[in-house]
């Protein structure tokens, strides 16, 4: 989620510095301003945004008249800290601050000042354009910012603020300024997805929000993500019935198998309710891709612990998984919690459930060999020697095609399923091209 979250963030930045007059350069040392956005959910993401932003200090040392800017989660989260730290640095801005990116950068600019903008005060984005996006086949939207729930270890609600909800029309608006510019699956984004709700009326709930989104022409897909298994209505599940354009996939974390971890990560819900969830969603759509998010070895999780979450992946049967180490991140419940496991524990610990759902995945891949599906192309393979699309249940494709059917989906025959990608062909378009 974080990395949609920061792309979707990115562009409304690249979008916003466009219409200042500014052009994307190929290289920082090129570059008269250079904004870093970052995550913050785990270390690593931490480490990696300090690295970087090290070496364009050390560029900006030769090239003093570069304004230099870091702009998401860890600027919220080290604030003023972080000008001691780099002094390099000119300005910092918070999430919900990124609306006033050209007013920070205008003061930057003009008074040669640090400036610090972390209120959480201010509302989600507005809709916006998008010129650097035009004829991009699949869109984010960001429906909703913040979260509600303080989950033990997480520190999106410190960084991001409470929940707030955009207006559907704004977010219909962006929708249809995205169709307009060539785009044909859209995908939602929250941090707490499935509990989007205007003004307080269930009439504008998450349900009523892809009927809405569903009706538009010129879509061919909708996605959602990311989902709280305690907000998973019956509304919401029987929306994969009812919406055409709806994608057969849902990305539900459960993030540990044992109730005694979920009631200390104080994720609201018990491995039972997780599973009937899971029932729930394959009676009503039985071919669902399920994926989720998992952690190993957060504070107090026993051998028998991590055996129960070995148990819940392989009677469930995810697509695929996302899967990491318990860190600390500091002032979260969690980081204050005893009883740590070892880093070489929660490694071992982790190899052995990642290599549980790569059998599994590949498996899963495996079983889609000699079918027919519908894939939208998107555009060129990873490698850029074939196309690629994705099929409903947002599995990869790749295959040799004609660059004229991107943003098209047509029917292809799955030859080999692989760990993280299906090779396929494609069939006779006179009865498989939908544009």
């Amino acid at each position: 989620m974080g990395c949609q979250m920061n792309e979707y963030d990115s562009e409304y930045l690249s979008s916003r510095l466009n219409e200042m007059g500014f052009a994307p350069v190929d290289a920082p040392e090129k570059a008269d301003v250079v904004l870093i956005n970052t995550c913050t959910v785990r270390e690593k993401a931490d480490q990696k945004a300090f690295s970087l932003l090290g070496r364009v200090s050390r560029l900006k040392l030769r090239q003093p008249g570069m304004i230099l800017g870091l702009a998401g989660c860890l600027a919220q989260k080290e604030g003023n800290r972080l000008f001691k730290r780099f002094p390099q640095l000119d300005f910092i801005i918070g999430p919900r601050e990124l609306g006033n990116i050209g007013t920070v950068l205008d003061d930057v600019s003009t008074c040669r000042k640090k400036r610090a903008a972390i209120s959480l005060d201010h509302s989600p984005l507005t809709s916006f354009t998008r010129p650097l996006r035009n004829g991009k086949i699949t869109a984010y939207i960001s429906i909703m910012q913040g979260c509600n729930n303080f989950c033990a270890y997480c520190i999106v609600p410190y960084v991001r603020g409470r929940e707030i909800s955009r207006p559907p029309e704004d977010i219909v608006a962006e929708a249809r300024q995205l169709i307009a510019n060539g785009t044909k699956e859209i995908t939602l984004l929250g941090q707490n997805v499935n509990s989007y709700l205007w003004n307080e009326d269930k009439n504008h709930d998450f349900s009523a929000l892809l009927h809405e989104l569903n009706a538009l022409k010129g879509l061919l897909r909708l996605r959602f993500t990311t989902s709280h298994p305690k907000d998973l209505t019956d509304d919401l599940i029987h929306c994969f019935t009812k919406l055409d354009k709806l994608c057969p996939h849902i990305h539900l974390p459960f993030q540990a198998g044992a109730n005694k971890v979920l009631r200390r990560m104080k994720r609201g819900y018990t491995r039972e309710h997780y599973m009937t969830l899971v029932k729930r969603l394959r009676e009503v759509v039985p071919d669902i891709a399920i994926t989720s998010d998992v952690m190993v070895g957060f504070p107090g999780e026993s051998r028998n612990d991590f055996e129960q979450t070995l148990d819940l992946v392989d009677k469930i049967q995810f697509d695929s998984l996302f899967s990491f180490k318990y860190s600390d991140r500091k002032g979260t419940l969690a980081s204050y919690m005893k009883n740590k496991v070892s880093e070489e524990e929660k490694a071992s610990r982790l190899s052995v459930l990642q290599n549980l759902q790569d059998a599994i995945t590949l498996k899963k891949n495996r079983s889609l060999e000699n079918r027919e599906l519908p894939v939208l192309i998107e555009g060129y393979s990873k490698k850029n020697t074939q196309l690629m699309g994705r099929t409903g249940s947002n599995k990869i494709v790749n295959l040799t095609l004609n660059t004229i059917y991107i943003g098209c989906i047509v029917n292809v025959y799955i030859h080999k399923g692989h760990l993280h990608s299906l090779s396929g062909r494609p069939l006779d378009f006179g009865r498989s091209l939908i544009t």
